[in-house]
């Protein structure tokens, strides 16, 4: 045995097994298609800054952290149907109407005061 070098046959062979992979047919690549943009968060500060609350006031009265409502706020996170009542519940509003204006934002229709 010698180390270091190559018996021809080996090199045969693996020549062989290289000409033999590059006339296989190769799999397409996996084509993605581009990522969309997150929507704009379905509960927007505006109803927080209507009632003159901060993040942080809205996050006591809401039982929730500041960093989960700045998520929220930035379409980064979905709120579960829970947070969605925490929330509801932090703007003193009804879930109903909560979610009223969550499909008005989303449709584009204008607030109805």
């Amino acid at each position: 045995m010698t180390h270091g070098r190559h018996r021809p046959q080996q090199w045969a062979d693996r020549a062989d097994v290289m000409r033999r992979a590059a006339q296989e047919p190769q799999p397409s690549p996996v084509v993605r298609p581009p990522r969309q943009r997150r929507k704009r968060c379905i509960v927007r500060s505006r109803l927080r800054e209507d009632r003159g609350y901060t993040l942080e006031e809205f996050g006591e009265r809401s039982g929730l952290s500041f960093r989960g409502l700045i998520y929220i706020e930035h379409g980064q996170r979905g709120p579960s149907v829970l947070t969605l009542l925490d929330i509801a519940a932090g703007l003193d509003v009804e879930p109903g109407e909560l979610v009223n204006h969550i499909t008005r934002e989303e449709s584009g229709e204008p607030e109805s005061q």
